[in-house]
């Protein structure tokens, strides 16, 4: 069903736009008939912001219900851990320095080094601490020391219009992609899943205790590496392409946990899948709002996942 949902929000994305396209037209420019023009504006314009919107989506999904897996944490997802900044500070200095203009790869390859360090440093300040207050001031201090070099690239940007692109471009969305877009965030949305989907029987595992899983026979060193690594890959690539998106890894584990026998490896699949519709959705969303420009993503889905967030923390209190 989840699966079916992705298909449909990806069919209403590539419906949706200036130029309105029935169904019989859409059917047509896939059977490579109808008018040209339409052709191109599905698969030259739509297609590459439906392909990243699913992309996107399912990695953060994924990599929220990985995280809470991992650290048995409700609370935690990339940009709660200060992933996502750390991969957004990472993108903003190939911007800066120009150096996405002189290879287009620097931009994937900085914001995965970012979120590699923006983890790693968490790892750090958190140790083998498993209270959520430890890991949500962690996370707080990481994202606040990522933003904090945003900041100071945006104040010492000589051009306010580059500022004034970065600033946007902070915010999240998917307008005006490319499959230039889609072949830079792709391979490395792909590594960072598989990594993640790897370690489903370790996150079982760890439901026990490290002592337990460790006595189940899972290497815990090296489910923390692949879990890093492939964090770090996936969101990396993703922001690259789509800007600071949050709360999508948050909210989606949440709304399917109660689908399946909450077991962390059985919420990983669901969650990539209904990651990829609602990301798509919000996207839909935020081309049919009458507003005067328009809204970006990640401040929709800050919308979203803010109320989820402090319901989790309000119950988390009573055991702090």
């Amino acid at each position: 069903m989840l699966l079916l949902a992705a298909i449909l929000a990806g069919i209403a994305s590539l419906s949706v736009g200036p130029a309105r396209i029935g169904a019989g037209a859409m059917a047509d420019a896939v059977l490579g008939r109808g008018d040209p023009l339409i052709r191109d504006i599905l698969f030259q314009l739509r297609l590459p912001r439906v392909v990243l919107g699913l992309a996107v989506g399912g990695m953060l999904g994924l990599a929220g219900a990985a995280l809470q897996g991992y650290l048995r944490n409700p609370l935690a997802e990339p940009s709660v851990l200060g992933a996502s900044n750390g991969a957004a500070l990472g993108a903003v200095i190939a911007l800066y320095f120009g150096l996405a203009e002189l290879n287009p790869a620097m931009l994937p390859v900085l914001a995965i080094l970012g979120a590699l360090a923006a983890l790693g440093l968490l790892f750090l300040l958190a140790g083998r601490a498993e209270s959520p207050l430890t890991l949500i001031l962690a996370g707080i201090a990481v994202a606040t020391l990522a933003g904090a070099g945003i900041s100071l690239a945006l104040n010492l940007s000589a051009n306010p219009f580059a500022a004034t692109e970065i600033a946007t471009w902070l915010l999240g969305s998917l307008e005006d992609r490319s499959f230039r877009h889609v072949w830079l965030a792709l391979p490395c949305i792909v590594t960072g899943m598989v990594l993640l989907a790897w370690d489903g029987r370790a996150l079982d595992a760890l439901t026990l205790g490290e002592d337990g899983a460790t006595a189940l026979g899972v290497d815990l060193k090296r489910t923390r590496l692949r879990l890093l690594i492939g964090v770090a890959i996936g969101v990396g690539g993703a922001v690259a392409v789509s800007g600071a998106i949050g709360f999508v890894g948050l909210i989606v584990p949440h709304l399917v946990r109660p689908f399946t026998d909450r077991s962390p490896s059985a919420i990983l699949l669901p969650s990539a899948l209904a990651g990829a519709a609602l990301l798509t959705l919000a996207d839909v969303a935020v081309r049919l709002l009458p507003t005067s420009t328009e809204l970006r993503l990640g401040v929709v889905t800050a919308f979203l996942g803010v109320p989820v967030f402090i319901v989790h923390l309000l119950r988390e209190r009573r055991i702090w």
